[in-house]
């Protein structure tokens, strides 16, 4: 298990309480966008914090989808437009950051051609 998938896990896990942490509950579309890619988020890291190495393509592209939720969330509070709402605009877009980083650097420790040696 490497622990970038499950630090990744655990701020997928706070995209999911945000909006209530941050008092923009009462915004449908931000609620669910923030909860449906938070739990994605949460699930492909943990699911690819689990998987062995000789399963390393699988753990890439769940690494990928958690990359791009990452991606969703530094531009979220701009397209939902909930860039006003305290603290949530600056902390989603370091948190968005902080997992594309990590699940960048856990990509690049994994070697695609270990499975043909």
């Amino acid at each position: 298990m490497k622990w970038r998938d499950w630090l990744v896990a655990v701020i997928g896990a706070w995209f999911i309480i945000s909006p209530w942490a941050f008092g923009f509950s009462n915004y449908a579309g931000a609620v669910w966008t923030s909860v449906i890619a938070g739990a994605l988020m949460l699930v492909a890291s943990v699911w690819a914090g689990s998987r062995e190495a000789e399963s390393a393509n699988w753990s890439n592209l769940l690494n990928w989808l958690s990359l791009i939720m990452g991606v969703w969330f530094v531009f979220q509070p701009w397209v939902m437009s909930i860039s006003t709402f305290s603290g949530n605009a600056v902390m989603s877009v370091i948190l968005g950051l902080v997992a594309i980083v990590l699940n960048a650097w856990t990509m690049s420790m994994q070697d695609p051609l270990s499975r043909i040696r």
